[in-house]
């Protein structure tokens, strides 16, 4: 016999769990979990007890699971249900069929929250869905501590998740308070299975990082890996403002906006504040690019420019003095950087290398140290004046003065198998112009002219 209320009911004797009352195929309550009564209050009426169960609810409203003790798969799932009447005809119908029912409140997966599973070391989870997400592409996967600590900085509380490394645990966690605990965490199982050897493998984009933006996601894994990033306040489009990230020492503000994935050079980086619905407003109209702004303290900036990892693994770096825009859309060609300055951005490459495998990262020295304000993961095929490789018939030449946006129109006209771009112009191959053509696939090189070694 398997009670399906029994077993959620000793669940709750552990953990906190959604809102419910069960009944016998009589209708007689079996079990009771509703915040503000007892625990296993017994009600004077159904009509009482749907009436508890609604008023306590968040969405003032209740699914009816059935299911027969004889048999473990589950039978009718009715969802959504506002009516009382209505609550009581399904019950009424169900328990006709010798159906045990469990009456529990609905909980909207789509409140800016997360569900996912925890085993051993790892935590997975995704927006949108039910545990089962990790049984989907895109789930975040993230080593415990660390993806306890990126989830308390995103909703301003540490998931209830604190069991054994031996237990399964599916959870789901909720920006407002829900279950007969009044508690952000939801249990929906817990399974001893003894020990796990699995190991999080942290990568990126995933279905967390389109939820809060790609250059959000990237920031607080590095920010989680004590890389310095600048103090960040997070506006998204779904979740409440959130902050992380160091003191810069400097009181300016800059204004990144985050689109859900990598969209190098496309919108706006800006010195100072600005209208940010307006800005999203003119930008991202039908809110389907752009996933949140960043708000990040400025930085005295003695160099600025980026790293990436390019054939056989050889690590570039570009840059000039002051702020880096002026590198990053092709305005200006790198400079030859001093030796401080390289060693310190290797040494920021090194911390994260072993983590993370290789990575691409946008940087800002100041005369103290240097920062981390856009990471990214992956190596490139890029070496020397070659952006992408590839054998082509012929090449078009682009002058880099036209502008980001004319070479993506540019790009969007090209056959990759028969044709390739060469840049002409003062512009670094780690720039957005070498991010959009290896994003593209595009055969691509740089106009041949001195290449600066950086030593």
């Amino acid at each position: 016999m398997h009670f399906k209320d029994t077993i959620l009911n000793n669940l709750a004797e552990k953990a906190n769990v959604a809102q419910f009352v069960s009944y016998d195929p009589a209708l007689e309550q079996r079990y009771c979990r509703i915040y503000n009564y007892d625990n296993n209050y017994q009600f004077a009426s159904i009509n009482e007890a749907i009436t508890a169960l609604l008023n306590q609810s968040g969405e003032k409203s209740v699914n009816i699971r059935s299911f027969d003790p004889k048999d473990p798969k589950s039978r009718e799932f009715i969802y959504g249900l506002k009516d009382i009447n209505k609550i009581q005809e399904s019950l009424q119908r169900l328990a006709s069929q010798g159906l045990y029912t469990i009456i529990n409140e609905t909980i909207d997966i789509n409140d800016g929250g997360v569900s996912g599973v925890t085993l051993g070391d790892v935590i997975e989870f995704a927006p949108g869905d039910t545990p089962r997400c990790v049984e989907k592409p895109g789930t975040a996967s993230l080593p415990r501590q660390i993806g306890l600590n990126l989830l308390n900085i995103v909703y301003g509380f540490r998931p209830a998740l604190d069991y054994s490394p031996q237990t399964r645990v599916e959870f789901s966690i909720h920006p407002l308070r829900r279950g007969f605990l009044n508690d952000h965490t939801i249990i929906w199982e817990l399974e001893d299975i003894g020990i796990s050897h699995a190991n999080a493998r942290i990568n990126w984009p995933n279905r967390f990082s389109q939820f809060i933006g790609d250059k959000t996601y990237g920031l607080l894994i590095a920010h989680l890996l004590d890389l310095p990033v600048p103090y960040t306040t997070v506006i998204s489009r779904k979740i409440a403002p959130f902050s992380f990230g160091q003191p810069t020492g400097c009181s300016e503000n800059w204004i990144r906006t985050c689109p859900i994935v990598q969209v190098p050079g496309k919108f706006t980086t800006q010195r100072g504040w600005c209208d940010l619905f307006e800005l999203m407003n003119t930008e991202d109209p039908d809110g389907n690019a752009i996933a949140s702004v960043l708000s990040q303290k400025g930085i005295e900036a003695t160099y600025s420019g980026a790293l990436i990892v390019g054939e056989n693994e050889e690590v570039i770096i570009e840059g000039i003095q002051g702020y880096g825009e002026d590198f990053m859309i092709g305005n200006k060609y790198s400079v030859k950087l001093p030796n401080h300055i390289l060693s310190s951005v290797k040494n920021l490459y090194e911390q994260v290398i072993k983590k993370l495998g290789a990575v691409r990262m946008e940087w800002v020295a100041d005369h103290q140290k240097v920062w981390v304000v856009q990471l990214h993961q992956g190596s490139t095929k890029s070496s020397g004046n070659t952006i992408y490789p590839g054998s082509v018939s012929s090449y078009c030449k682009f002058d880099v003065k036209q502008g980001l946006e004319a070479l993506r129109q540019l790009i969007s006209t090209i056959n990759p198998h028969v044709q390739g771009i060469i840049l002409v112009g003062d512009v670094g191959i780690t720039s957005h112009f070498g991010d959009v053509l290896r994003k593209s696939e595009i055969p691509s090189r740089i106009e041949a002219k001195e290449i600066i070694t950086q030593n």
